[in-house]
């Protein structure tokens, strides 16, 4: 079989469906290679956050992200095929391998979860209406058909919110006394949005007026309420859980194909969504938190799913052939 050649149109389209995939303060942290007939995505270990993601689990995460817009943007291109993750084996910078095995038109649903990538954003403001019903978290659930070594949980129950109360009261109290989780934040956050079209960092039009430490990004100025007003606070609000069996790279890649997978559920239906990884850096509190809910595994990700109450802006992106340079 004649090995498929990428035309200009469809390199637009792949690029662009991965350089728009969330990651960790939007570094964007992958690189794409085009051989014919194949997709290699690539991580990108130069860009690092050595104080928030020391062992680069974020952004492992962030390339599994894009894993899931890359297999959706293959599907909108009418291909079948095959990915493989982390081929090369678990230290390798090659993180997924996608094989054209031949073509296959796009069903409904792929053309609307398609669409969702371009509305995605990180909503770290307060949410508005009531919180999602057992069959909207089951509709959103849905999207990990066929994922394997990542499951979703709700965390509702009145133990479980006093425990993630604990484990994000845990990590805003750490945060906001690190000065360099604080330095590094300040420089990933950009001030001068018009000066910064293209690029990456988290645009600071995007943050929330007043931070709380469920929200995500913690700053020397976020508001720490006591244990029992988060609990209360966070028991309006729908929260997830991914966690997974093993605690490997491989393991986070996954997590984030199955967080990115949901994510576009919940903007498909006409929720927004942000997700939390800091708390989990902290092992003791992130050991504590496993225990207290009985969790047969490893939280990996919190999810903030909601409604909105108004419109964010996106964080700017990399240009798309910004992806396709070649290694130095």
């Amino acid at each position: 079989m004649t090995k498929r050649e990428w035309s200009a149109a469809d390199t637009d389209v792949l690029a662009k469906a991965v350089v728009r995939s969330p990651s960790v303060h939007n570094i964007q942290p992958w690189r794409l290679e085009l051989p014919a007939g194949e997709v290699l995505l690539f991580e990108r270990a130069d860009l690092s956050l050595p104080h928030h993601d020391p062992h680069g689990r974020d952004r492992a995460i962030s390339c599994g992200a894009a894993v899931a817009n890359l297999e959706l943007a293959a599907r909108v291109l009418s291909l079948r095929h095959n990915v493989r993750l982390l081929p090369d084996g678990q230290q390798g910078d090659l993180v997924a391998r996608l094989t054209v095995e031949g073509t296959q038109r796009p069903g409904e649903a792929d053309l609307r979860r398609y669409s969702a990538i371009a509305r995605r954003r990180s909503y770290r403001r307060a949410f508005s209406g009531p919180a999602l019903t057992g069959d909207d978290v089951a509709g959103l659930v849905a999207a990990l058909e066929g994922e394997v070594g990542v499951r979703v949980e709700r965390l509702g129950s009145a133990e479980q919110l006093d425990a993630l109360a604990e484990l994000l009261e845990r990590a805003a109290t750490v945060l906001k006394q690190d000065t360099g989780y604080q330095r590094e934040l300040a420089m990933w956050t950009i001030r001068d949005e018009r000066s910064h079209p293209h690029g990456a960092g988290v645009a600071g039009s995007a943050l929330p007026p007043s931070p709380l430490p469920w929200s995500g990004l913690v700053r020397s100025q976020t508001a720490l309420p006591d244990r029992r007003t988060l609990a209360q606070r966070l028991a309006e609000e729908t929260v997830l859980l991914f966690a997974t069996e093993g605690d490997g790279r491989d393991a986070h890649v996954r997590t984030g194909r199955a967080m990115q997978r949901v994510w576009l559920a919940a903007v498909e239906r006409g929720f927004v969504a942000a997700v939390q990884t800091h708390p989990m850096h902290l092992s003791e509190a992130r050991r504590r938190f496993g225990e207290r809910l009985s969790l047969e595994g490893h939280p990996q990700v919190l999810m903030r799913v909601g409604r909105p109450s108004g419109t964010v802006p996106q964080s700017p992106r990399r240009r798309a052939d910004e992806l396709l340079a070649p290694r130095d």
